[in-house]
């Protein structure tokens, strides 16, 4: 039996929808790991990652009835995630939803070979940027969203979107190229 990728876990889900536990712990392993992430990500903290990770499940299967298959589960699922991150950021006043431009334009990027760099030191410099770049970059370029969509999501401009992102890559490659002391 052959499933679309957007119809995968059909059965698991409408199990959910009949409020069968079993079901829910079923999608829950399935896309917790990934969601966590996320969470992490966005949030920058272990703890807060998890706070979010439960009341984004939570509120999921309270609106699963709501799931109509246009998209996949876990793009909607993702969603909800992100969603449940920026109010979790908000609530902290942690975010801003508007920085000032960049005053001047950032330089062409170079077409030298980057050095090799491990994941971590990766990592640990997007973890200290400010939170509006932070929030942009992950967005961006961990997730996979363009600029408009960012800009949507945040309720910043196109603009701002782009120069968060364009600010977060020359910090992370100040941090990484300068040697500084990360984290």
């Amino acid at each position: 039996m052959s499933h679309s990728y957007l119809h995968i876990h059909t059965e698991v889900i409408e199990a959910c929808k009949r409020g069968e536990r079993r079901a829910q712990f079923q999608l829950y392993q399935l896309y917790s790991r990934a969601m966590f992430n996320i969470c992490t990500r966005m949030l920058g903290d272990h703890a807060a990652a998890e706070d979010a990770l439960q009341e984004a499940f939570i509120n999921a299967f309270n609106k699963l009835h709501t799931f109509e298959g246009k998209a996949s589960f876990g793009a909607w699922l993702k969603r909800i995630v992100i969603n449940k991150c920026l109010s979790k950021l908000n609530k902290r006043q942690l975010f801003t939803t508007e920085i000032e431009e960049i005053e001047h334009q950032l330089p062409e990027e170079q077409t030298e070979k980057p050095p090799v760099l491990s994941p971590h030191l990766v990592h640990r410099a997007i973890k200290t940027l400010p939170q509006g770049c932070r929030m942009v970059f992950t967005l961006y370029q961990l997730e996979g969203y363009d600029h408009q969509e960012i800009s949507e999501i945040l309720n910043i401009s196109v603009s701002t979107s782009k120069s968060q992102y364009h600010r977060a890559k020359k910090l992370i490659k100040q941090k990484l190229t300068v040697g500084e002391t990360i984290g």
